[in-house]
């Protein structure tokens, strides 16, 4: 088996600043070799005197790895007709209008190395995000055509253009720019001469802001309130290697940051479709044996949170180090970190067949969504972790599960249920369904996958925001409104944290 290269990431996106210039500069020169290389300095100077909010970075462990440049133009004053110096001001931009009515997107490149990650489509969300924050009716930018230069002498420039648009030809900058959503308004002529292959055309495209309204009562950036989860219920079949099972997530976690989730949440135990492979072992050398490829997977899973940007909770594989084994989830942020929460309850048949361990330490994580917990099935079923996990701050609780049987289902389901209700908070379970055919202790499952909420006037009236089909694969996706769980907490009809009588009992973790 081919082993997977863990590379240790931190992903982070944020605003340029006047010292990043040298470090830009670099970073410029590796991906504009043939265009002329990075702005001069005075150039970026005034790119971040005049507009520091509109130029952004993505920087990996320090190092800058990707940025975006764009500025606010009154559009009308410059029309579908002008050249890329003209608008940008020969690239000082002076055309820069606080007042003005467009974002422009003046530059976008990411280095050589990272456009395997999707962080073009990471920038190009950051800055649809800025237009809307700012209340901007469109986003415009002229586009190179690099590959035009390959059917030059046989298709005009808009032929060219149809035929990306249809799928008949691939585009590197253009087939990426529709597919981010953006339309081609217009070819222009002569926009960037020095582009030599794009002879000099660019495409005129435009991001339209549905959510621009004609008053904003205050402008800015605003905390991210409502947050997108999606719930992956999980089949169980025979798998040969850890390629083809991270293929097989793979084709959830494309599916579900297509619609532009914050988390996805797999099931306790997804690596089990490879127990296959130990058939001719006893449960205890085989579930170490699983655990051999933990890392492996954990590695891939978090090359696909940067790639796909989302936040993964990989359910849970077993850990086998130092002679003692564990269940551990393992919380894969789109910037590179990660973080594992290990089981602390764990079931008789972990501990019989298989003399798994129980963790000895209960997280609640920072995300860009927020602060949440992971409790792995049996956790949910004590309500002291979900009230310590809430007490320090948790608004989503993840629950991955594996049950074989609809009761033992049921009391993950109805005490995680408790747990959102008691705590207002919002929890998210999942488990996998189907059957494993030669795997001890892992051959059964039975799981409905469900997003529960507090309980009360603001949320759905059973407490239950979506539900799937119980032993069925399929995926879930709900939004959770955060501002909802403060509104509960102190104007809800019940208010049960606030009511507790801490003059009476208390909750300790020793």
């Amino acid at each position: 088996m081919k082993k997977i290269k863990p590379k240790k990431h931190k992903l982070l996106l944020r605003n340029l600043t006047l010292d990043d210039y040298d470090n830009l500069a670099v970073l410029m020169e590796h991906v504009y070799d043939n265009l002329g290389g990075a702005w001069k300095k005075d150039q970026y100077v005034s790119q971040i005197t005049r507009f520091a909010q509109g130029q952004i970075v993505i920087e990996d462990n320090g190092v800058l790895v990707a940025a975006a440049l764009s500025m606010v133009v009154d559009y009308y004053r410059f029309g579908d007709v002008h050249t890329y110096a003209q608008i940008t001001g020969e690239g000082y931009l002076t055309n820069h209008d606080p007042d003005g009515d467009t974002l422009y997107g003046v530059d976008i490149f990411v280095h050589p190395k990272y456009r395997g990650l999707r962080l073009g489509r990471r920038l190009y969300d950051a800055r649809k995000e800025l237009c809307r924050n700012l209340n901007l009716r469109r986003f415009i930018a002229g586009g190179r055509i690099p590959g035009y230069a390959k059917y030059a002498e046989n298709l005009t420039p808009v032929r060219y253009i149809e035929e990306v648009k249809s799928r008949e030809i691939f585009d590197s900058v253009l087939s990426f720019q529709l597919a981010n959503g953006f339309h081609v308004r217009k070819l222009l002529t002569n926009y960037l001469p020095i582009d030599k292959e794009s002879h000099g055309f660019a495409t005129l495209l435009e991001w339209v802001n549905l959510d621009y309204i004609d008053t904003l009562p205050t402008v800015g950036a605003s905390k991210k309130n409502v947050v997108r989860l999606g719930v992956v219920q999980w089949q169980m079949r025979t798998l040969v290697s850890v390629e083809e099972l991270l293929k097989h997530a793979e084709f959830f976690i494309d599916a579900v940051s297509g619609y532009h989730a914050d988390f996805v949440l797999f099931p306790e135990y997804m690596s089990a479709p490879l127990m296959g492979l130990f058939n001719d072992k006893h449960p205890p050398d085989a579930i170490r044996a699983l655990a051999g490829f933990s890392r492996d997977i954990r590695n891939g899973l978090l090359e696909m949170a940067m790639s796909y940007n989302i936040n993964i909770i990989a359910g849970s594989l077993p850990e086998y180090s130092n002679h003692e084994l564990y269940n551990v989830s393992w919380l894969l942020r789109r910037d590179g970190t990660f973080e594992a929460q290990y089981k602390i309850h764990v079931t008789n048949d972990e501990v019989t067949c298989w003399g798994v361990k129980g963790g000895d330490a209960l997280k609640v994580f920072d995300t860009d969504c927020g602060k949440i917990a992971v409790l792995v099935c049996f956790d949910s079923e004590f309500p002291e972790l979900a009230r310590l996990a809430a007490l320090q701050g948790a608004q989503i609780i993840f629950v991955p599960f594996w049950t074989d049987t609809k009761n033992a289902y049921l009391r993950v389901r109805y005490c995680s249920q408790a747990r959102a209700i008691e705590n207002e908070c919002f929890v998210a379970i999942t488990g996998s369904v189907g059957n494993l055919p030669h795997a001890e202790n892992m051959d059964i499952q039975y799981a409905q996958a469900a997003i529960f909420s507090p309980s009360d006037f603001s949320f759905a009236h059973d407490a239950i925001l979506a539900e799937a089909t119980p032993n069925t694969e399929m995926t879930l996706i709900a939004d959770v409104n955060l501002d909802l769980l403060k509104q509960v907490r102190t104007r809800g009809a019940a208010q049960n944290l606030a009511k507790r009588r801490e003059d009476l009992y208390r909750l300790e973790w020793f």
